[in-house]
């Protein structure tokens, strides 16, 4: 049975790169929790928690783990607390825990465009050094159909602002998101997005129909067909066909992914597009995903 020197407000998700950061949930649940796509959090109301109820478990959770570099905050969107929250939050982490390599945190573009160059930088100083955000796809389009509440725009323009500020970014795009008729414009765009702010890490997810493609099809807004293996393949080969970045480290190895990819871009790019071409090659057109469960 897994050891918590805390209870947590389940379900609780981390990203990959977490796996061995302690967890501190300084919200419950996402801000936003609109995107048609995404069932992780419909079970929680979205609230901050106070420094004061915090505390406690901060300390516990140092005790229990010590030697631990990693700290990741939960839920959602954690970043979306004001900077006024923020640092008593990381002050304490910084107390407990000692030395640390770095505190990471979900985000939305929106959570960072709210905050001023100089707040960035103070929670740089703090040690939040990497923020995860699911971008999902540059196409405008698509962003409105999936309910996202960004833009092209004004995703560009946050994550470029945490870059100023000195804080990494681990981006991830949806494969298959827009379905058979928007695959082309979901490619192309989110190569575009990705060219444009070189992020320091870069994943892709495969679209999860956890509770079956009709109740996707209910929330999504436009006309979605799901495409083969095949055709997942093949979108996200032009995807990295037409990244132009320098030093990305690149993951496709979340468990809704169908084949395995990592490397470095743009130095693993005509490997990665090889290993794509051989699995379109070798896989058959007739086999649709199953639901491996919620992104």
């Amino acid at each position: 049975m897994f050891f918590s020197p805390i209870k947590y407000d389940e379900p609780v998700f981390r990203p990959p790169g977490e796996a061995r950061s302690a967890i501190i949930q300084a919200t419950l649940g996402c801000s936003w929790n609109k995107c048609a796509f995404c069932e992780m959090y419909t079970s929680k109301k979205f609230r901050s928690r106070s420094i004061d109820e915090l505390k406690p478990e901060i300390k516990k959770i140092a005790n229990a783990y010590k030697g631990v570099k990693k700290i990741f905050l939960a839920d959602g969107n954690a970043f979306v607390l004001s900077t006024n929250k923020l640092i008593p939050i990381l002050n304490e982490i910084n107390n407990q825990f000692g030395k640390i390599q770095r505190v990471s945190s979900y985000a939305l573009p929106k959570d960072i465009l709210i905050k001023s160059e100089s707040e960035l930088k103070d929670l740089r100083e703090l040690g939040l050094k990497l923020l995860y955000i699911g971008i999902e796809t540059g196409d405008d389009e698509l962003l409105k159909k999936i309910n996202k509440g960004e833009t092209f725009n004004s995703t560009v323009d946050g994550i470029l602002k945490a870059h100023n500020a000195g804080i990494d970014t681990s981006i991830m795009i949806i494969n298959g998101l827009g379905g058979r008729k928007y695959s082309k414009p979901h490619a192309l765009k989110s190569a575009e997005i990705i060219n444009k702010v070189n992020p320091k890490f870069l994943s892709t997810l495969t679209l999860s129909l956890p509770y079956g493609e009709e109740h996707f099809q209910e929330k999504f807004n436009g006309e979605y067909q799901q495409q083969s293996i095949v055709e997942l393949f093949e979108e996200l080969k032009m995807f990295i066909e037409n990244l132009n970045v320098e030093n990305v480290i690149y993951r496709s190895n979340h468990v809704s992914n169908n084949l395995i990819l990592k490397g470095t871009l743009s130095k693993d790019q005509d490997q990665l597009v090889g290993m794509l071409n051989s699995a379109i090659k070798n896989t058959s057109k007739d086999i649709y995903p199953s639901a491996p469960g919620m992104l």
